[in-house]
């Protein structure tokens, strides 16, 4: 479900109640842990972490004039996502990452390719997603989207 809030802020503010500090929370632990070169805004109607074009002029292959993403937050109809580009890109990050979710949570991870489905609140391995945005800086990833994903 795509908002047309133009801020981060006013995605927020019209979120369900039940799911606003949760969404709070997920922003902060990304935010406060990606390293230097991401920025955040509204992308694709959702939270979005980009590489801006100041530093990766071509920008996202399918729409150049949309700067290259890579860790979105949303808050669907029947849970709240995580989307992280990398993460199916790079098979030891992948590895990690459901290594540890498995340790830290009773609940099965729900994941699709890129897509971290959170259906449970109380659940929510909050610190695990700030080490997940830690693990790439912006250049680690545009090196990656290069190899991986631009043809």
């Amino acid at each position: 479900m795509q908002s047309k809030a133009l801020t981060v802020e006013a995605y927020i503010a019209e979120l369900p109640e039940e799911r606003k500090e949760a969404v709070i929370r997920l922003r902060k632990e990304i935010s406060s842990n990606l390293p230097e070169g991401f920025r955040e805004e509204m992308s694709y109607g959702m939270i979005g972490y980009v590489v801006p074009h100041s530093l990766y002029p071509p920008g996202y292959h399918t729409t150049p004039k949309l700067p290259l993403p890579f860790i979105n937050i949303a808050s669907q109809k029947n849970y709240i996502a995580v989307y992280h580009m990398a993460i199916s890109a790079e098979e030891g990050l992948l590895d990690w990452f459901t290594k540890e979710y498995s340790a830290r949570c009773k609940t099965k991870l729900d994941m699709g390719r890129g897509c971290i489905r959170l259906k449970k609140i109380a659940d929510i391995p909050y610190s695990l997603f700030g080490e997940l945005a830690s693990k790439m800086s912006a250049s680690q990833w545009i090196d990656l989207y290069e190899n991986r994903y631009k043809k």
